[in-house]
């Protein structure tokens, strides 16, 4: 099996794993932080998005096979698109937007790209 899909995962899980313990991570680039310290709520979305992204991470990084790769792609990427949509609107305004979207959609797009290596 390629290693670049099992590196994107590695790299997946490891944001997941980092904003988990520090919503801060994802909530100030994105301008969603108001003010020093995150609100319970924020830190709850994040920490969820931060499990999300640590597991479908580690999904990648130990697919067992083509199959198991290119499903676990398949959640990163729909998983990416989601945060696409709900962030896009989220954010509509804010000059963080079109950065937040450029990360969403970039890493959906080199991610899905990646199933390439499973052929």
């Amino acid at each position: 099996m390629a290693w670049f899909p099992r590196a994107l995962g590695v790299a997946t899980a490891a944001y997941g794993a980092a904003i988990t313990a520090r919503p801060a991570l994802l909530l100030k680039p994105s301008g969603l932080l108001r003010g020093g310290r995150p609100e319970p709520e924020q830190e709850t979305f994040v920490r969820t998005l931060g499990v999300r992204d640590l597991a479908s991470g580690l999904a990648m990084a130990f697919a067992p096979g083509r199959r198991a790769m290119r499903t676990a792609i398949a959640v990163r990427v729909a998983s990416d698109l989601g945060d696409l949509v709900v962030l896009g609107r989220a954010l509509e305004g804010k000059p963080e937007r079109t950065t937040v979207l450029a990360a969403a959609g970039g890493w959906a797009a080199v991610c899905a790209l990646s199933a390439l290596a499973t052929r």
